[in-house]
């Protein structure tokens, strides 16, 4: 599995937007049909199966300070290690925003892991703070 494990796809792919309904931060957005990103220049990315989606978003209108390129959402239900389809999305937005901050929000108490957001710090990330409302931020300068 060296080759890319990455697909483009589309806001409102099928087996991405049922990867999102089974994600934690589906909760707190209702979308009315299948299309699950929002507003912004974005980039959908599955694997070939469909068993994994990462969704990359740079929104201008942001209300907080945080500044860069957002991981908005990630789910792995693959078998292949969470920090290498990091690492390759990681490549990917590399390649469409060079030099770009990524970063993302990792809700602890939504997650199982004992060490939340512990797949993007394997992948080169590191925690870089909270948010008033508890959430764990997570970025990769």
């Amino acid at each position: 599995m060296d080759g890319p494990l990455w697909y483009l796809t589309k806001d409102g792919d099928r087996s991405c937007y049922e990867l999102f309904r089974r994600h934690y931060s589906c909760r707190n957005i209702r979308p009315k049909n299948s299309l699950f990103v929002g507003p912004g220049e974005k980039i959908v990315l599955r694997t070939e199966d469909g068993d994994a989606v990462f969704v990359w978003r740079q929104s201008q209108f942001r209300t907080d300070s945080q500044k860069g390129v957002e991981c908005t959402l990630f789910r792995n239900e693959s078998q292949v290690l969470s920090s290498k389809l990091v690492r390759q999305a990681d490549a990917i937005a590399d390649h469409v925003w060079p030099g770009v901050r990524h970063y993302t929000f990792v809700r602890p108490k939504a997650v199982r892991s004992s060490n939340p957001g512990y797949c993007f710090v394997a992948a080169g990330w590191r925690r870089c703070g909270l948010t008033k409302g508890g959430l764990l931020i997570l970025e990769k300068v």
